[in-house]
């Protein structure tokens, strides 16, 4: 009855796309519609999630064929040609059996690998980013031990590609960014959580938390495997999921989305935990820079900042606390780890991929030597008479020479700002001149 009261709602509900068009994404097995899908567009950046129907936003002609994403489904390509529904079709994961072989295991050790799609705009440019690395998390199975380990990601091996583009359609590309607008590192694996009732009692079911304005938790089930779909900004409450960030909420940054979505499988008992987790996803869209770092280098114009990533999981280890203190204070090379990619992961975009080979084939000894270096910062030999010398030692012993220097670092100080604040600048390490 449940099935096929789902396949009358797949068919029924609308969803605007291009051109005014109709289109749906839903599941494949069991025609429900899927919120939260994410939407690429042939360039590879986010251009948007599904609505909470399933509702595909609406989406220029001019970027198609798009790509939509489901963590936990393979990802499918369309043209503007589209069907009136997007079905996508389950990708099960294959992760490895957790086994315990001693008490004295008390940590999990979790291994991910990170997809990061990051966009910085504002009027006049833009800066696409696509970061992959790998992490790893450390958490002690036990609440009173000293040990606490680490919930965020630490990154053991990174590696970004930016596309820089102007109002004018030029565009640049480099392996680095002198401004941090990434939220990815800031999203910290969830605790252990007591699922709902009617979840814990029946294989396939659903069940909605409501905040003050909308849904904020939303719980599906189907079979052993569970969905957690998350609105950070539905409820005060909903905070408590992104405790890391709390500080952002309350110096007043303008979020215009935070959804999360956390994947499990293979549980067992009424509660999920980062045993049962097999990856997460999250897009938060804010108008500001994510850390607010730079604020001496703000522009007048505003600043919208987009971040979408995908965490997949890739090993799970139960080891003693001694070895995790070990893990914690070992210094790991990237070369050592590198990139390690989930099976469970779609082929990138040829888009990205063709950014990634751009960025590859940058010559970094060729542009540092081309660089000049900033004559403010070079110091300068000075020869100086006895007499001066004199003078310098008199100014050293009554602080004039201090009160001096100081000026002259404010003014310096002031002429650096004054020439960061003509436009929202980045320095490119490459210029092609290939419109967009």
């Amino acid at each position: 009855m449940l099935l096929r009261l789902l396949m009358i709602v797949c068919v029924a509900l609308p969803a605007v796309s291009a051109e005014g068009r109709i289109v749906l994404v839903a599941d494949s097995s069991t025609c429900e519609p899927l919120s939260g899908a994410s939407v690429f567009t042939r360039s590879g950046a986010f251009a948007g999630m599904t609505g909470k129907k399933g509702r595909l936003p609406y989406i220029p002609a001019a970027d198609f064929p798009i790509t939509v994403r489901y963590m936990g489904f393979r990802e499918r390509t369309v043209g503007a040609e589209m069907p009136d529904t997007i079905f996508l079709v389950e990708n099960p994961s294959e992760l490895a059996e957790v086994v315990v072989s001693s008490k004295a295991q008390k940590a999990l050790h979790i291994l991910a690998y990170v997809r990061e799609y990051s966009t910085l705009s504002t009027y006049t440019d833009t800066v696409f980013m696509f970061r992959e690395k790998t992490v790893d998390y450390m958490i002690p199975t036990e609440r009173k031990s000293r040990f606490r380990g680490w919930r965020n990601p630490r990154i053991l091996y990174s590696k970004s590609y930016y596309r820089f583009t102007n109002a004018q359609g030029r565009d640049s590309v480099s392996d680095a960014c002198a401004h941090h607008f990434s939220w990815a590192d800031w999203i910290e694996i969830l605790p252990e959580t007591a699922l709902p009732q009617i979840i814990a009692l029946n294989e396939n079911a659903s069940d909605t938390v409501f905040g003050r304005y909308s849904p904020t938790e939303t719980w599906t089930r189907i079979g052993d495997k569970i969905r957690l779909d998350l609105d950070i900004l539905a409820d005060h409450e909903s905070r408590k999921w992104v405790p890391n960030l709390s500080a952002f909420f309350s110096n007043g940054l303008d979020y215009e989305r935070f959804k999360l979505q956390v994947n499990y499988a293979n549980f067992v008992g009424n509660s999920v935990g980062p045993l049962d987790m097999s990856g997460y996803s999250f897009n938060i869209e804010s108008n500001g820079r994510g850390r607010e770092m730079f604020m001496f280098n703000r522009s007048d114009q505003p600043i919208y900042v987009t971040t979408y990533g995908e965490v997949y999981i890739v090993d799970k280890e139960f080891i003693t606390i001694g070895e995790a203190k070990k893990w914690d204070k070992r210094e790991i090379g990237g070369e050592e780890i590198g990139i390690i990619e989930a099976r469970e992961a779609p082929p990138l975009q040829a888009a990205v991929v063709e950014l990634i080979g751009r960025v590859n084939e940058v010559d970094h000894d060729k542009i540092r030597l081309a660089m000049k270096p900033d004559q403010r910062l070079v110091s300068h030999r000075v020869v100086r008479s006895f007499g001066a010398k004199v003078l310098m030692r008199i100014k050293d012993m009554f602080g004039i020479s201090s009160i001096l220097g100081k000026r002259k670092q404010k003014k310096n100080w002031r002429e650096f700002r004054r020439s960061r604040h003509k436009g929202f600048h980045i320095e490119r390490i490459e210029s092609d001149s290939i419109p967009q």
